[in-house]
């Protein structure tokens, strides 16, 4: 089950993973980091009761991770699961960890250090605008997708071009991995007004239960990519004075709705994928019945 951020995949997710007695996984790459609870808007100690969850709190900040390895992981733990489970729902938004479990990872070239001390240093130096500029001319399709406000993977992208001469999207082949599982692909989708004002709702809603105070205990880490995202890079600009806090809350607001934009735009691409507003429970809960009953 996938779906923008704020759309209500969590609600839905555990009355379905009910229905199904199926154990949920996470694919929100965010709720992995178990400091980071009110900024992802990780499900609560009660809904994790109602459902098994995987993936959420399960690293810290100071992790290396990666959607490679996540795949890794995913299929690992799904082994498992599956001895015991006839369904297993893999539930989140972040658009690369869907990718992994579902269609494989393609294999990338392995960056060498001058390499990747070239172009760190142009980012330290140039700024992240300069960076950005260079993706939009190395490879303006993967310029178009990335999300530009995380300067790592603008970085791996220029390094990938760097040292093959070729546009890094041009390397994604897209080919899909052999899975010893069907997938049923549930897409969750409300109209764009609506979508846009639970986000702003739910960005008030997270600064009322303290994620001012939750970014605040990691100010001096805020170097880390894991922080390096929306809902804390904001508020370290209000803490390093360059902006207003309300200024900051509204940015969040504007970040989280162009997030949300560009996951669309990633998932609809996939003609595999069923979609249906959230509310729709028992016409997804029939669907999905339907298609498990599917033979091949």
């Amino acid at each position: 089950m996938l779906g923008p951020t704020g759309v209500g995949k969590t609600h839905i997710s555990i009355r379905l993973a009910k229905h199904l007695n199926a154990p949920i996984v996470s694919s929100d790459s965010r709720q992995f980091y178990r400091e980071l609870r009110i900024g992802t808007a990780a499900p609560t100690e009660e809904e994790l009761r109602e459902a098994r969850h995987y993936f959420i709190g399960t690293h810290s900040i100071h992790d290396e991770y990666n959607s490679g390895q996540y795949e890794l992981d995913v299929h690992a733990l799904l082994e498992e699961l599956f001895q015991r489970h006839d369904t297993v729902m893999l539930v989140g938004g972040s658009m690369m960890y869907v990718d992994a479990v579902c269609n494989g990872i393609d294999d990338i070239p392995t960056i060498d250090a001058a390499t990747r001390a070239f172009w760190l240093d142009q980012y330290h130096n140039k700024g992240a605008r300069f960076i950005q500029d260079e993706l939009k001319r190395l490879d303006p399709d993967h310029y178009r997708q990335v999300d530009l406000n995380n300067h790592k993977r603008v970085l791996h992208a220029l390094e990938v071009c760097s040292i093959t001469g070729r546009p890094y999207s041009s390397l994604r082949t897209g080919l899909k991995k052999e899975r010893p599982f069907r997938i049923i692909k549930i897409g969750l989708n409300r109209p764009r007004e609506e979508l846009y004002e639970r986000i702003n709702r739910r960005v008030d809603e997270m600064m009322a239960d303290g994620l001012l105070a939750e970014a605040e205990q990691f100010f001096e880490y805020r170097h880390l990519n894991t922080l390096n995202t929306v809902g804390y890079k904001e508020l370290y600009e209000y803490m390093e004075g360059k902006r207003s806090l309300q200024e900051a809350v509204d940015l969040i607001k504007q970040d989280t709705r162009r997030y949300a934009k560009r996951q669309l735009s990633w998932f609809n691409r996939d003609r595999e994928v069923h979609w249906f507003h959230p509310d729709d429970e028992e016409e997804i809960l029939r669907y999905v019945t339907r298609r498990q009953g599917c033979v091949g």
